[in-house]
């Protein structure tokens, strides 16, 4: 691993971090809040698509924690995890698990990327190099890691969830590509749930009214998974997939602050 200063803003700090294990080069953004760091240090985000989310989930971040005592949101790191030009191509690689083969749902019309089954190699980027490198620079409570992701990236975060469910204690999802490869996440999910005597974790999962098919998808993981952990489904009425985020992020953050 080989990290690059790029800038160094009054905000926060840019790097560009290459891995080892993906052979390719991410860019990092890190938002550290001002103020005394807690005894056991601050709670911290991992933003998947950090190009297009990082200053979203900063912000909603730090708005809440200014007024903890009505929000239960508290001062917390912020890490966003970014692409390059590539970025389209890259996450259906990074974000999808390995299998023997990939069957793309029929309103691609044939078209799809050739590379795919990367996502155990992003997880040991992202246990191995990235949180190594953030928790030598920065008090971090390992108690308090959330991992964020919307749409293939939230496929990520509950395929993680599944397989490497003590990576991190929260999870939010949001709009997951459960169709990608026949639903497989499905199966996983049962898996999981069965092998898994106790589960601490805690789920948000977020979807738009408008999305179709991703709502009766959400809804039936979610279904299946809400006796055994805890989880929050919110459906944001007249949302599609291009607006749920915002629209739905403040929100997940406080469900994953309460106790």
């Amino acid at each position: 691993m080989s990290i690059e200063k790029l800038e160094e803003t009054p905000d926060y700090s840019s790097h560009q971090i290459s891995s080892k294990f993906t052979d390719y080069t991410y860019t990092v953004n890190v938002f550290v809040p001002q103020g005394p760091v807690p005894d056991e240090g601050f709670p911290i985000y991992y933003v998947l698509d950090g190009s297009s989310y990082f200053q979203l989930v900063k912000e909603a971040v730090r708005l809440q924690s200014r007024n903890a005592a009505k929000t239960g949101v508290i001062p917390a790191i912020v890490v966003g995890i970014g692409h390059g030009e590539d970025m389209h191509e890259r996450r259906f690689y990074d974000f999808t698990a390995h299998e023997a083969a990939y069957v793309y749902p029929a309103r691609f019309k044939g078209k799809g990327y050739d590379k795919h089954g990367g996502a155990q190699d992003f997880t040991r980027f992202l246990e191995e190099e990235l949180k190594p490198s953030i928790q030598a620079e920065f008090q971090v409570d390992g108690q308090q890691q959330t991992l964020f992701g919307h749409s293939l990236a939230g496929y990520y975060v509950l395929w993680q969830l599944f397989y490497e469910h003590s990576s991190f204690q929260r999870y939010i999802a949001i709009s997951p590509s459960i169709w990608w490869n026949n639903h497989e996440l499905l199966a996983n999910a049962a898996l999981f749930m069965k092998e898994q005597a106790v589960v601490n974790e805690k789920l948000f999962i977020g979807v738009g009214e408008l999305e179709t098919f991703m709502v009766d998808d959400a809804q039936q993981i979610f279904s299946d998974l809400k006796n055994r952990l805890d989880i929050d489904f919110y459906e944001a009425l007249d949302e599609n997939h291009a607006s749920i985020v915002p629209t739905v992020m403040s929100r997940a953050i406080r469900f994953v602050n309460k106790n």
